[in-house]
């Protein structure tokens, strides 16, 4: 198999995260978004939200990143954000098998200022829908707003300015009664 027959196949191979549905809900067409319009969204906001990435993030990596993050949600699946330390153990595992078997390593190892850009950028982005479709997945699920902010603790790492805004976004969420507050002390 020549080199343009290998590119082929890893292009039809990679069309199949089309068919991945995650389990955020979109406000509009009333669906779960699926794994590549999430990606394709993760590269728009890139480019759109660059001037709040760390000074000297190469933007277009960045882009990359987020372009290929999920390529193993084809055999791994979506997990849930918020699920337990348990199911996310066994997700690590099944995406690392995936990662070997679509393109032998996956290069997103959350070190450099554009993997943790990318990183702020995939967590952001479902809480924006979220607060679209009316507390979406966070009211399916009973999540409460400290459940959401210890994942804006990685948008913070990724970009402070983001992490502000998505930490404001958290309390108006809790205002406008999208998201339930954090439990009160025992």
């Amino acid at each position: 198999m020549g080199r343009l027959d290998e590119q082929i196949r890893f292009i039809t191979e990679i069309g199949r995260l089309k068919g991945v549905l995650r389990q955020t809900m979109l406000a509009g067409p009333g669906r779960r978004e699926n794994s590549a319009e999430h990606s394709w969204h993760l590269a728009v906001m890139a480019q759109t939200l660059a001037e709040h990435a760390p000074p000297g993030t190469d933007i277009g990596r960045v882009t990359a990143m987020v372009l290929v993050h999920d390529l193993v949600e084809i055999d791994a699946g979506d997990l849930f954000v918020y699920a337990d330390a348990a199911q996310q153990a066994r997700q690590e595992e099944a995406e690392r098998a995936a990662a070997d078997r679509i393109f032998a390593l996956l290069p997103e190892e959350r070190r450099t200022p554009e993997a943790r850009f990318a990183r702020a950028l995939d967590r952001l982005q479902p809480m924006l829908e979220n607060l679209k479709a009316g507390g979406g997945t966070w009211r399916e699920h009973g999540i409460t707003a400290d459940q959401v902010l210890a994942k804006v603790v990685l948008i913070e790492d990724g970009s402070p300015a983001l992490g502000r805004y998505a930490r404001d976004l958290v309390q108006r969420a809790v205002r406008d009664g999208l998201l339930a507050p954090a439990p009160g002390p025992g």
